[in-house]
């Protein structure tokens, strides 16, 4: 039998190359092609299907067809012995064909099947370990992004004003227009569901019940970084009030994940609420109205960060599935390689330097230094970039240092070539591509005029927060003791804000206690009594009397014609 597995790998390899090389190709002509298809003409508005192809689409589509690819690859051996791994694999692709939709339409219809795609195929993977906890974290996702499809379908009926939902022709043109305001408000709603910012935040955690190849891609390059790039599209027709509504939420997503890493065992949990972290950076670089500079940042940590899920997979199928940090320890010594690879991910995503993360993250760090803004979003900024460093190395000690902490008799070993060749073609990438993309995206370097001390801020902060996060672990200055002595504050920090307990409890506890209500007083009450068991008695009771005169009894008919002799006769 063919491997479905191999066969996807080459073909979206290929792809990537391909589709990389167009991108370099518009790139230096400065072009722009559009495919347009007629589906339908509705009261003069027509429905096409448009296709959009730039540089920006082409080298986006090459970097998520790269990652799916060392993905599938990856999964040939991490859902070895899966009785259902063709299935897994065949909807790992549908999720990278709704991706691919959704980066070339440049239309609001189509963009919505992909958008769709994504939230169906989602569903699917997240509940794909069929038990209770995957049903919930499944509902979850579906529900919150469900918020954003409703938005987005709004969206599109008020697109109806301008006789076609091909978005771009009318987004600065139209810019002070009431009714692309409100077009543009739901899509920045639509994109805060997606990309899971505050306050729908809860969901991307929790989708970490799916398989970790799934999250790899999920969390690198396609469910929540769908919502940044229709932002991204989108980023001429934001007024200044809502980039600044999006600062403060994304700003205030930042920070929240940030801190909350710093409390998290779950070691795919930690990553999750990095990439939560990454994106609330993205959205607030987009915010500022860098969005060429979101695009760059939105790539480098697609890399990185696929490629940490993938270490993480690998040291969670090597420790027999389990997840908690604090069983692990001195993995170095029995997985080098994976363990150089989870470094050098973790040194990009801190952003130092001459790594890929470092090119994106340190520019956009200087150019949110130069703008003019409040003392809050300086300060939120950079205690945020700190806490990102702080987890990572964090991390790096409850992983890496000392003894293991796991059952003693355990064969830890870096056997699986399949999985550490999926992993080894994207360490090049996170190493290089940071300054090949630097030199490709921007045909004009950033002037960055900053004083010495806000030009070392960066890397201050980055020493110190590597420090604190490091000390904070070796002595348990916080951990073990906080969470002893403050039980409530500790499990608020590392629970989000509470903001899970409001997804589901907040959402599901009222309406069960009004439907106990409902069912207690209406339905087994008053309405049985003047509903439908007691019209039933009544023409039970009626229909027996009208059986007994209907019985054909003479004696009956004799005495009943008498009476009505007698009524006459009165």
């Amino acid at each position: 039998m063919i491997n479905i597995c191999l066969c996807y790998f080459v073909l979206f390899l290929v792809l990537s190359v391909c589709l990389f090389m167009e991108s370099i190709w518009l790139m230096s002509f400065d072009l722009v092609y559009f495919l347009e298809y007629e589906v339908i003409l509705i009261n003069s508005s027509p429905v096409v299907m448009t296709v959009l192809i730039d540089w920006m689409s082409m080298l986006f589509m090459s970097f998520v067809l790269f990652i799916s690819s060392m993905v599938i690859y990856y999964s040939n051996e991490y859902m070895h012995g899966d009785l259902n791994l063709n299935r897994f694999i065949l909807l790992v692709v549908m999720f990278v064909l709704s991706m691919m939709l959704l980066i070339i339409s440049p239309n609001l219809i189509s963009i919505l099947l992909g958008w769709d795609g994504l939230g169906l195929v989602s569903y699917c993977l997240v509940i794909y370990y069929q038990n209770t906890k995957s049903f919930n974290a499944g509902m979850i996702t579906a529900l919150t992004n469900r918020i954003g499809d409703v938005a987005l379908l709004m969206a599109i009926a008020w697109m109806l004003n301008y006789g076609s939902w091909n978005y771009v022709f009318y987004l600065e043109e139209l810019k002070n227009d009431i009714y692309m305001m409100i077009i543009t408000f739901l899509v920045i709603l639509a994109a805060m569901t997606k990309s899971a910012q505050i306050p729908f935040s809860s969901w991307l955690p929790a989708a970490m019940a799916a398989p970790t190849p799934v999250s790899s891609l999920v969390h690198s390059s396609t469910l929540v970084t769908a919502g940044v790039y229709l932002l991204i599209r989108f980023n001429y027709s934001m007024s200044e009030g809502m980039m600044m509504l999006l600062l403060f939420m994304s700003s205030m997503t930042m920070f929240m994940s940030g801190l909350g890493a710093n409390f998290e065992f779950d070691l795919k949990k930690i990553i999750a609420l990095s990439t939560l972290s990454q994106l609330g950076l993205m959205m607030m670089v987009l915010s500022l109205g860098g969005y060429k500079l979101a695009f760059f940042h939105l790539l480098t940590h697609a890399l990185f960060k696929a490629l940490l899920f993938m270490c993480a997979g690998n040291v969670i199928h090597n420790m027999m599935n389990c997840q908690d940090i604090r069983f692990m320890g001195g993995l170095v010594v029995s997985m080098p390689l994976t363990c150089v690879f989870m470094n050098i991910c973790n040194l990009s995503l801190c952003g130092i330097p001459f790594l890929s993360g470092f090119y994106s993250k340190d520019l956009v760090a200087e150019v949110m230094s130069m703008d003019y803004l409040n003392f809050y979003i300086y300060v939120i900024f950079y205690v945020s970039v700190g806490l990102t460093v702080s987890y990572s190395f964090r991390l790096v000690y409850y992983l890496f240092v000392g003894s293991l902490n796991f059952v003693s008799l355990i064969n830890l070993s870096d056997n699986s070539f399949v999985m550490l060749r999926g992993m080894g073609g994207l360490i090049i990438l996170v190493v290089i591509m940071g300054s090949t993309l630097s030199w490709l995206i921007f045909d004009s370097p950033y002037v960055i005029v900053l004083s010495s001390f806000m030009k070392v801020l960066t890397v201050m902060v980055i020493l110190l927060g590597g420090s604190v996060g490091f000390l904070m672990s070796k002595f348990s200055l916080g951990y073990k003791n906080l969470s002893l002595e403050f039980p409530g504050l500790s499990h608020y920090l590392a629970g989000m804000w509470n903001m899970p307990v409001l997804s589901t409890f907040g959402v599901n506890l009222f309406p069960v206690v009004l439907g106990n209500l409902y069912i207690k007083s209406l339905d087994q009450g008053w309405t049985e009594f003047y509903g439908g068991q007691n019209i039933y008695f009544q023409l039970v009771k009626n229909s027996g009397l009208m059986q007994a005169l209907l019985s054909n009894s003479i004696k009956l008919f004799y005495m009943l014609m008498i009476m009505l002799f007698i009524y006459f006769l009165m």
